[in-house]
């Protein structure tokens, strides 16, 4: 179980299953993941399946193999013809599925962005769950990368996909931040390149990091898969008191990085409780009792009171966690 600390409207546009069909035919909820072989979503499907057991409803995860644009489509179509109740899904891209999406949701599916966003086309989703402000991350990754490496020198960002949604919005806030806060204006952002979110080709981004600029001090990779990769190949090279890495990581993948000293700290959220307020929503919203409304709130158990906040975007926390040598064992996701 996550450590406590952690679990602590555009509205359909058309009518919903009624309670009655709800009570004769248990919910179907898919959730569509970036792409497989990506241990972060595992976390999240965890948080699907307890709540569904809790409230009686069918759970699926599916994905594709990888992360492209418009790879998430015939999960989308097939899932539709399949006739599930709800469709969550975190999108590779902002604007690439959303015909389908339109299409799912005129056939009466409830369609949620879970962990990432249709950024810039929220109304072809209903609503969204985030683990924390999203607008928050780049800057707080800037200000720990900062502390790294006493303010000062060459930077890269080691991303995801060229078009990750989530990704992107972060590397925006953190180029502004860089730009604008005299804090750091010893820090320079030399290169942001791209891993696509596997584990071979973020390595082998990382490798030529280092070989294009010698005098490299610190990379930033806001994704699970891109961090350990980063982190593996400080380790390999023994150059941990040079080149610092630090991101966006799972406890569980970067346990043993920080335990050798190779990275410091490194943040994150509870990705367990997007899946978790994903389903209660989904499940409140279909039976009647949670309206999709902008400033609406609701009550879900272990979380408290969520709010439905801007563009119907929901948090599960207030703020990133960082986790260092210090608290890294008290949490197994």
């Amino acid at each position: 179980m996550l450590k406590k600390s952690l679990i602590a409207g555009l509205g359909l546009g058309i009518a919903l299953a009624t309670g009655a069909a709800y009570a004769a035919d248990p919910l179907k909820i898919v959730y569509i993941g970036k792409n497989t072989g990506n241990p972060y979503f595992d976390s999240i499907t965890g948080g699907f399946e307890d709540a569904c057991k809790e409230l009686g409803c069918e759970f699926e995860f599916v994905a594709p193999a990888t992360a492209e644009a418009t790879s998430q489509i015939p999960f989308i179509e097939a899932q539709i013809q399949r006739g599930v109740n709800v469709i969550a899904i975190a999108p590779n891209s902002p604007d690439a599925m959303n015909q389908v999406l339109d299409d799912a949701r005129s056939k009466g599916i409830l369609v949620l962005a879970v962990n990432g966003d249709l950024v810039g086309n929220e109304g072809h989703r209903d609503a969204n769950i985030l683990p924390v402000d999203f607008t928050k991350t780049g800057p707080n990754q800037v200000e720990l990368m900062g502390s790294l490496i006493d303010y000062k020198g060459e930077i890269a960002i080691l991303s995801a996909t060229t078009e990750a949604p989530d990704q992107n919005t972060w590397i925006a806030a953190m180029k502004k931040t860089l730009e604008e806060n005299p804090k750091y204006k010893d820090m320079k952002l030399v290169a942001t390149v791209y891993g696509d979110d596997q584990p071979e080709k973020s390595t082998t981004e990382m490798e030529a990091l280092l070989s294009n600029y010698p005098d490299l001090v610190g990379v930033i990779a806001p994704t699970t898969v891109g961090v350990a990769a980063a982190a593996q190949v400080v380790q390999q090279r023994g150059i941990a008191d040079t080149v610092h890495v630090t991101g966006l990581g799972l406890p569980s993948e970067m346990r043993d990085f920080v335990k050798d000293g190779t990275v410091t700290a490194f943040q994150l959220w509870s990705p367990y409780n997007e899946g978790w307020l994903a389903a209660y929503f989904a499940d409140g919203v279909i039976k009647g009792t949670i309206k999709n409304e902008v400033g609406g709130t609701f009550e879900v158990p272990n979380l408290g009171t969520i709010t439905i906040g801007d563009k119907n975007v929901m948090n599960t926390q207030a703020e990133l966690t960082t986790f260092d040598a210090s608290n890294i064992d008290d949490f197994n996701f």
